[in-house]
């Protein structure tokens, strides 16, 4: 897919329900692209928050986005182990050299033992009445949550035992 090469260079950008710009990745290498899936991969990397706000992440991710599931993965190496963070979120779209997705706040945070937990309840509750989610969307998110639990406890797709660690290693052949 045009602008999705191996080793291509594109930016995340992260929005609210209300189209508001939420949060923008700078820099991702591309490891695979197709228009259904997205594997990427960055390493100390921009990262901007909507009020203009930045930080740098602090180790290599390996970055996961499906245009039929509404969750993106993030699997980051860290020295106990490989740490998740699932956002529920749209299926992406990639335009501008960006991938683009709307953030529904529900996150579950994955363990190297593979426990989780289902974040930010409280918030998706607050942004669900104010930007008026239609039932049918918040059906939608609740049974993509179910789908990416189930992901966790079968070790399917980035969460299976190699995923991480051979994307990392691809990754790091596009390094200088």
């Amino acid at each position: 897919m045009d602008g999705l090469e191996p080793g291509s260079r594109i930016q995340i950008q992260s929005y609210k329900h209300n189209g508001q710009l939420h949060r923008v990745w700078d820099t991702t290498t591309v490891l695979k692209g197709t228009t259904n899936k997205v594997i990427g991969a960055n390493d100390k990397t921009l990262v901007t928050e909507s009020d203009g706000r930045t930080w740098i992440t602090r180790e290599p991710a390996i970055c996961f986005f499906h245009a039929k599931y509404w969750f993106n993965i993030i699997g980051m190496l860290r020295d106990d182990g490989i740490h998740y963070y699932c956002n529920i979120s749209s299926p992406f779209v990639f335009e501008d050299q960006a991938i683009k997705y709307i953030d529904y706040d529900l996150d579950v945070k994955v363990f190297p033992d593979m426990t989780f937990s289902l974040l930010d309840e409280d918030e998706y509750e607050l942004h669900k009445e104010e930007m008026n989610y239609p039932k049918v969307l918040d059906k939608i998110l609740r049974k993509n949550v179910n789908y990416l639990l189930h992901w966790i406890r079968q070790r399917k797709g980035p969460f299976s035992p190699q995923f991480v660690d051979e994307w990392y290693e691809f990754f790091l052949t596009y390094r200088s």
